[in-house]
């Protein structure tokens, strides 16, 4: 009886929320970071970080603290989240790759269901997919505050979606990107990273990108008050991956792939709360097109999780599932993630693990690699550098949250083991995804320094068979 009143009361929440009209559908934006780490934010847990406005949306809406993004890369990432499939179904595996024409976003579905979209600042999907919204300011005269104002005034009476893609807190880093800059012996040094002034004052500045992106954020949502949006509007606000330091960007590691992703909705959350299920951003897709009642198309994987908003139901996924390829330097990496174990698989194991080009000039990283040089890192600042990998890498993310104590080669984790790599096999299968031998892409950067290979870049892909394409 429980099971069946539930079913009935979901039919008509979805009825009575999401099959709405013209002007009555909610207006939806989307802020998204580039390279800012879960952890660094204030409702987060981070004590330094100055994040107003994004704490205020937290302690007004839904704070989420357990949702992984599908890669640790850009584009990749971006690809994935606007269509609600794997980049390697789409083929966008590798950085830089556009989607494909004949993909479809989000931008549009909701356009052909009267919405106006737009897409404000970093595109990072190919000309193709950006075409797909009505309106495109790639944030050039702008670079912070990309065009919103111009967005509203274009949609009229229409309901808006926005991808407001930040630029922030992408590397390179300045001094003085703020007024008043974030106290270098404040910041909060990971285990990874070595404490050195260099590193403090990388973070430092990592932090006054996010603190700038944090002042947009406050003032586009005014914006929205003073058009008389906000009311109805749903933001969403997350990342695309982790922060932009070794062991974090471009890692499966939960550094990489896990997400800050807050949800405030004035019209239908009433009350704030904390939502800690296991969640994938494959859910971000059809949860937009459930929102404007749109049906989703078979295309993508997962279900809506849109009635979390509002019921706080038990959506949740069993496991997420993560991959690395090219990045500057090759990789073929999968994860997979329980709510209480990680399992990595590592297919390059001869090869260090490739830090990507705007990592490896950091400060941070040059830190590291000096006490490298002398023989002076710790057994955690060493594991980014360890050769060869392990194959397989397992770990206990409630009791190592930081992924730095390998259990594979315990053998009472056997069974886990075996219950995770049999979940991943299962995916890499539904999804057609191509094992690790169909494919290699040369790197174009050393793989410990990051420094730039010269000359021109190589053939891009070795050749692929038909039944993988």
């Amino acid at each position: 009886m429980r099971t069946l009143l539930s079913f009935i009361a979901c039919l008509w929440f979805n009825q009575a929320v999401f099959a709405q009209t013209g002007s009555d559908k909610p207006n939806i934006v989307v802020f998204i970071a580039d390279d800012a780490g879960w952890r660094d934010f204030g409702c987060y847990g981070n004590p330094a970080i100055r994040t107003p406005n994004i704490d205020q949306l937290a302690a007004d809406g839904i704070r989420f603290t357990n949702v992984f993004l599908p890669t640790p890369q850009c584009s990749p990432t971006r690809t994935s989240l606007l269509t609600g499939q794997f980049a390697h179904t789409l083929r966008t595996e590798d950085l830089h790759t556009p989607l494909d024409v004949s993909e479809k976003t989000v931008a549009h579905h909701l356009g052909e269901a009267g919405y106006y979209t737009a897409l404000l600042g970093k595109s990072h999907i190919g000309k193709e997919a950006t075409a797909q919204f009505d309106y495109f300011n790639a944030g050039k005269e702008n670079p912070r505050g990309q065009d919103l104002a111009t967005a509203l005034d274009n949609a009229g009476e229409q309901p808006i979606f926005a991808w407001f893609a930040f630029f922030d807190p992408h590397r390179s880093y300045q001094p003085n990107t703020i007024a008043n800059p974030h106290d270098l012996e404040e910041v909060v040094v990971p285990p990874y990273l070595a404490d050195t002034p260099e590193t403090r004052q990388d973070l430092a500045m990592y932090y006054d990108e996010i603190n700038r992106m944090d002042s947009v954020i406050g003032a586009s949502l005014a914006l929205l008050e003073d058009r008389s949006r906000r009311e109805n509007t749903v933001v969403i606000f997350m990342s695309d991956n982790g922060k932009p330091f070794t062991r974090a960007k471009g890692t499966l590691y939960d550094e990489g792939i896990k997400t800050p992703f807050i949800v405030n909705w004035p019209a239908r959350i009433a009350e704030a709360r904390v939502n800690s299920n296991l969640l994938t951003t494959l859910r971000l897709a059809p949860t937009v097109l459930d929102i404007a009642g749109v049906d989703k198309p078979q295309k993508m994987f997962a279900e809506s999780m849109a009635s979390l908003f509002t019921e706080g139901n038990s959506v949740a996924d069993e496991y997420v599932y993560g991959e690395r390829n090219w990045h500057d330097c090759d990789e073929h990496m999968r994860s997979v993630r329980s709510d209480s174990f990680k399992l990595i698989v590592n297919s390059y194991i001869e090869l260090p693990h490739g830090t990507a080009a705007d990592l490896a000039g950091s400060p941070s990283h040059q830190s590291l690699l000096r006490l490298k040089e002398k023989g002076e890192l710790n057994e955690v600042q060493s594991l980014v550098f360890q050769v060869p990998r392990p194959a397989i890498e397992l770990y206990d993310v409630i009791n190592d949250p930081f992924e730095l104590n390998n259990l594979a080669f315990r053998s009472e984790y056997r069974p886990i083991i075996r219950e995770h790599y049999g979940a991943l096999q299962q995916w890499m299968k539904e999804t057609n995804d191509f094992p690790p031998h169909f494919r290699r892409r040369y790197d174009n950067t050393d793989r410990v320094t990051g420094a730039m290979f010269l000359g021109d870049p190589p053939e891009m892909y070795a050749p692929l068979p038909e039944k993988q394409k």
